[in-house]
């Protein structure tokens, strides 16, 4: 969803179940060599079904912003940026960000490509 006014522009991008759905799917053979494994692998794909389908992640003029709903549960000013990749680009998984005093992964569980493009549209001095 784009939003658009005389003050700013932000981005919200759209939830991809992807990586959540392939690991339940990957859990389903695994429960039936390693059961720990199998069922720890599930009940994280599992939690990140339901993280990608409450979380939203919203690019502003300045700001990420991660939401949960209509509340705001974190903000990352860009001017505190120093870098940020997406790892393994033919099925990305991880997004990674430093910030001046701390490193972020996140899961890709929001459309790869719109997360790429307003990456480099708000952020584009990364070396990726």
């Amino acid at each position: 969803m784009t939003t658009s006014s005389s003050v700013s522009t932000s981005t919200e991008l759209a939830p991809s179940y992807a990586l959540p759905i392939a690991l339940v799917l990957l859990a389903i053979p695994l429960l039936l060599v390693q059961k720990w494994v199998g069922l720890a692998v599930s009940l994280f794909g599992l939690f990140l079904l339901f993280q990608a389908a409450s979380l939203r992640l919203c690019f502003t003029e300045t700001d990420l912003d991660i939401h949960r709903g209509e509340t705001l549960i974190r903000r990352f000013p860009y001017a505190d940026w120093q870098t940020w990749r997406i790892f393994w680009s033919p099925v990305p998984i991880l997004f990674y960000f430093r910030e001046t005093k701390s490193i972020h992964f996140l899961p890709i569980l929001f459309d790869p490509k719109a997360l790429r493009d307003c990456l480099e549209a708000r952020f584009p001095s990364a070396k990726n």
